[in-house]
């Protein structure tokens, strides 16, 4: 089996749980739940930087993260890819979401947020990453 196949049924297998069998499970509370799960993956895979976002968004195969602006507060990244694996027009991005608020959280120490856009035109969803500098977190 070529290297090309395997990532093909890696692929088609990830895309029968995410984008099926979660939803059917999870019903009416599927983006809750996806954000909640996607803060504790966070938690078992923890950054030390937003950058390290980059390489991990690429290796779980959730497409190319970029960090379009960082300020003291709020971060803005940019997700994109092949439209045909991250089906940007039928997929919820909250896990993703989850996971970029829970590791910001861990590396600015205060308690952080993030919300998505989907941009299904431009084939891209925008994550706009907020932390609140009156909310320190201890952890």
């Amino acid at each position: 089996m070529s290297t090309q196949q395997k990532h093909e049924i890696t692929q088609f297998g990830y895309e029968l749980i995410r984008d099926h069998v979660l939803s059917s499970i999870l019903g009416k509370n599927e983006e809750d739940i996806l954000y909640w799960s996607g803060k504790e993956l966070a938690r078992k895979f923890p950054l030390y930087e937003l950058e390290e976002a980059i390489p991990f968004f690429h290796e779980a195969g959730w497409g190319d993260l970029t960090i379009d602006k960082v300020s003291a507060s709020e971060a803005f990244c940019t997700l994109t890819g092949d439209p045909e694996i991250l089906k940007f027009d039928q997929r919820c991005f909250r896990l993703e979401a989850g996971f970029l608020a829970q590791n910001q959280q861990k590396c600015s120490g205060f308690l952080t947020e993030c919300y998505e856009e989907k941009k299904v035109k431009q084939g891209q969803v925008k994550f706009h990453i907020k932390w609140d500098l009156k909310d320190k977190i201890e952890e």
